[in-house]
């Protein structure tokens, strides 16, 4: 996919979508509260001092995490120039980069934890993205990955979410997988599966994974 078209895709999504949201539409309150909560639960199992977040947005899910955490520090990346500067903005503690999840900005082994939440669906190669977070990510390191769960059930309400208050993410899953697909993508990738939960009435699958 072209730069132009990939960024039109990326612009259609307004800067404080979730930030709004989570506010006022019941559903995205439902949706990003629960993703919050299961994350915030998986945590408590895990040691890190740093993080980096693949697929930011404008930074409310980051944000919710760092609060809770404020002894480690935190990085963040999305390709959306824009929400990349509304985040920095809003999240000074926060550090904020424009960059691809297919060429990380960022040294080998470089984070203890690494999160990846409905990110895999949007970027344009799946396959290096895997292997880009797995080269960043040092050995006893967690990344914990998100997707909606392609089943029969999410489909169907994507379908009509995109016809009416989800418009802005109209065409915007360039991968639209099967949780079984995302399975076999980890493990072509060489990643180990510690953890599947399937959350949201099994429409959302979270792997926590390790190199």
């Amino acid at each position: 996919m072209k730069n132009k078209d990939f960024n039109k895709i990326l612009s259609l999504v307004p800067l404080d979508y979730y930030q709004k949201g989570t506010k006022t539409n019941p559903f995205q309150i439902f949706w990003h509260g629960e993703k919050l909560k299961v994350c915030l639960k998986i945590l408590k199992q895990i040691k890190f001092s740093n993080c980096l977040e693949v697929g930011s947005a404008s930074g409310h899910m980051i944000s919710q995490i760092a609060k809770k955490y404020p002894k480690a520090s935190f990085d963040a990346i999305d390709p959306y120039e824009a929400a990349v500067k509304y985040a920095q903005k809003n999240y000074p503690g926060i550090k904020f980069q424009i960059a691809e999840a297919e060429k990380l900005p960022f040294k080998d082994n470089s984070f203890d934890l690494l999160l990846c939440y409905e990110t895999i669906e949007h970027v344009r190669n799946p396959k290096q993205a895997m292997l880009e977070m797995k080269r960043v990510l040092n050995p006893r390191g967690k990344l914990i990955m998100a997707m909606d769960s392609g089943n029969f059930a999410f489909r169907v309400i994507w379908f009509f979410w995109e016809k009416s208050f989800g418009r802005a993410w109209s065409g915007a899953h360039l991968n639209p997988y099967h949780w079984k697909d995302l399975e076999k993508l980890i493990l072509q990738s060489k990643f180990k599966i510690l953890e599947r939960h399937f959350t949201h009435f099994s429409l959302e699958v979270v792997f926590v994974l390790q190199k």
